[in-house]
């Protein structure tokens, strides 16, 4: 039996309540499955409460050695993979719309650089992100504030580097 951990649980539980917020659960269902999710002790009770709600895949964004930039009233999905070998990365997260109080970013850069800029109060953790001879500057909070989006990067950077700011006004 595999134990679920706060992350399994928090992700199962803002599925939840997306779904619900879409019309997709009434709130006797959303009462029942937020229940089961904040009471599973295991994956295998975890599964069955989010198996038949949309939004766990990651949204992929790709490039070679072009650009990928994402800013202005953008759609932000909860989750995120940019796959760049070459290219520069930008998202601009302060003028998007996230919809989610937790956003995670996986980032598989060779040689690129990637900026991300977030909106006021808000929070990243790039503890997830592993580098050989690149970088990683944080410039915002690092723990998760009440009420303010919180940014989870992962990924690996062998050779490039990665900034996380907030939004200059």
């Amino acid at each position: 039996m595999t134990h679920v951990s706060d992350l399994d649980r928090d992700r199962a539980v803002e599925l939840v309540q997306q779904a619900y917020a879409d019309g997709r659960l009434d709130p006797a269902e959303l009462e029942v499955r937020l229940e089961r999710a904040l009471t599973a002790t295991s994956s295998q009770e975890l599964a069955p409460v989010v198996a038949d709600l949309p939004g766990d895949e990651p949204v992929r964004l790709e490039s070679t050695g072009g650009r990928l930039t994402r800013e202005g009233d953008w759609q932000v999905p909860r989750r995120l993979r940019v796959d760049s070998e070459y290219g520069n990365v930008r998202l601009d997260l302060s003028r998007a719309h996230v919809p989610y109080a937790r956003v995670e970013i996986e980032l598989r850069l060779a040689y690129g650089r990637a900026l991300i800029i977030l909106p006021a109060g808000a929070s990243a953790d790039t503890d997830g992100v592993r580098t050989e001879w690149g970088r990683v500057t944080c410039k915002v909070a690092g723990r998760p504030r009440q009420g303010g989006l919180h940014v989870q990067i992962t990924g690996e950077l062998p050779y490039g580097r990665l900034t996380v700011r907030d939004a200059r006004r």
